[in-house]
């Protein structure tokens, strides 16, 4: 055995203790958002702050710099090999983790911790001023972090966002994202010159919660989510995590009177699930084993919701079990009508609720906002006034509540800043990967009307989700699709789609 392979081996298992870690701290946070009684929170804190600090400690270890120098100088590794790719990534992964002091990274994860029991009271409440506090808090630390990774005299949010998005810029962000916002706001506005209005009353009827959670499981489980190796439960915001090997949790939340939430929200942790179980196993802790951005684990969880879910040939497969599933909301009412209510495009408060056409317009508000927040060009305690105002201009309506408003989401109690653009990010994704998707499978539309979602996902499993960090996200698109990231197949796609529902 050569040295560098020694090395290599010795890198690797190193990783692995890590990821281990990291896991026990994932099992932690799952059960803080799932069933942590509220007086529990500061114990908690405390618990993820130290497991924050033993994982810090472990990743930064001078041992694993010595063993990153000596592969480094090594010419034995394939360009886009397993060992180059874990290599590369593990240095990016150590020269941002050792820029911080163990401190901070508690520090972080204890405010974290308690940020989102504040938040979570304050949105039941309806009360921003009660959650003031803390995200005057979390935005301090987050301008602290962003300080000590520095970036070459970039923006300090570039800082943020590479823990993302790895390579990303605000400036490469605002570039993709000026023409969609140009396309969709054209798209919006033909929509509402259409005059046509669907009735999305067949939405809010009654649907029983439990009805609801068995017919979102067997929709999951349909498109390959695994439930030997996962489950699903509630949570004030859904979320997806990987604890690690065979165990992935998907959550949701449930309305009595609004079927999309809780089925798309399902559908959409689904395919974040997906994503997690299809990780090579024997690769886990190591970058190989992990996604390659969360722009590319947002292309699959709404890749699941909106490209399949929301399509007209879905429907084909599910309607006659969504009726009998819900005879009271749905026995009178057509597949037409059905598929046209859960495509109503028009604007919303509520970003994980929105349609297709405007939920970008909704990603780009907060990335707009977060920038400012870190730049210091906005301070916290006006950060209700100016999301009013942001969103007025985009919407045309403005919150009346602040539940409905800036204290909507979950990511900015949890520190989760440079995490919005990701969903933008990944609808644009999602639109190149289905295509040629589409295009090697023979006809995608065909085999969802038949309820054959195996070949789609192990397609996925095989292009995606089996090379980990193999390839940086615009390489793996390069790689997979043989083309470069663009807002054209986004809007061809809508384009296609809506002008048909709208008469365009």
């Amino acid at each position: 055995m050569s040295a560098s392979v020694k090395a290599y081996d010795e890198l690797i298992t190193r990783l692995k203790k890590s990821a281990l870690l990291r896991s026990c701290s994932a099992i932690l946070e799952w059960d803080e958002q799932t069933y942590l009684p509220p007086a529990g929170a500061g114990h908690r804190a405390d618990q993820l702050a130290l497991m924050a600090g033993m994982f810090h400690q472990e990743a930064t270890s001078p041992e694993i710099g010595d063993l990153l120098q000596e592969l480094e100088s090594a010419s034995e590794w394939e360009a886009d090999s397993i060992e180059q790719a874990n290599i590369r990534e593990s240095r990016h992964e150590y020269d941002r983790m050792t820029k911080l002091p163990r401190r901070l990274v508690e520090e972080l994860s204890r405010v974290a911790t308690l940020s989102h029991h504040a938040w979570v009271k304050a949105r039941q409440e309806n009360q921003f001023k009660d959650f003031l506090p803390w995200l005057e808090q979390m935005i301090d630390l987050k301008r602290e972090q962003a300080a000590a990774l520095g970036f070459h005299g970039q923006k300090a949010y570039d800082a943020l966002l590479d823990e993302y998005e790895p390579g990303a810029t605000s400036e490469m962000i605002e570039q993709a994202f000026s023409p969609l916002r140009n396309e969709l706001v054209k798209l919006v506005a033909a929509i509402h010159d259409s005059g046509i209005s669907p009735d999305v009353s067949i939405l809010t009827r009654k649907y029983p919660v439990e009805k609801q959670r068995e017919f979102s499981i067997s929709a999951a489980e349909k498109i390959g989510f695994d439930f030997h190796s996962g489950r699903l439960d509630i949570a004030a915001h859904p979320f997806c995590t990987g604890i690690g090997p065979g165990d992935c949790r998907l959550t949701t939340r449930y309305d009595e009177h609004h079927f999309p939430g809780a089925f798309f929200g399902t559908l959409h942790e689904a395919g974040h699930g997906i994503y997690e179980q299809g990780l090579l196993k024997e690769y886990f802790g190591t970058p190989v084993g992990s996604s390659t951005s969360l722009g590319i684990h947002e292309s699959q969880s709404r890749m699941w919701e909106n490209l399949v879910g929301r399509s007209r040939s879905f429907w084909d497969c599910f309607y006659q079990s969504a009726q009998a599933q819900f005879p009271e909301a749905l026995t009178n009412v057509t597949q037409e009508d059905f598929y046209r209510a859960i495509n109503d495009v028009r604007p919303s408060y509520i970003r994980v609720e929105a349609d297709e056409v405007t939920y970008n317009l909704h990603i780009m508000l907060r990335f707009e906002l977060e920038q400012a927040l870190i730049a210091g060009d906005l301070q916290p305690t006006d950060l209700e006034t100016a999301w009013n105002e942001k969103f007025t201009e985009y919407f045309g309506i403005t919150p009346d509540t602040p539940a409905h408003g800036c204290l909507q989401d979950v990511h900015w109690s949890a520190g989760l800043i440079g995490y919005f653009p990701t969903y933008a990010l990944g609808n644009m994704y999602a639109a190149h990967f289905f295509n040629a998707a589409n295009q090697e499978l023979g006809g995608l539309d065909e085999l969802i009307s038949r309820g054959e979602f195996v070949p789609l996902k192990e397609w996925l499993n095989q292009k995606i989700h089996q090379q980990g960090k193999r390839y940086r996200a615009n390489r793996l698109l390069e790689v997979v699709t043989g083309e470069s990231l663009s807002h054209e197949p986004l809007v061809a796609q809508l384009s296609r789609k809506y002008s048909e529902l709208y008469n365009l």
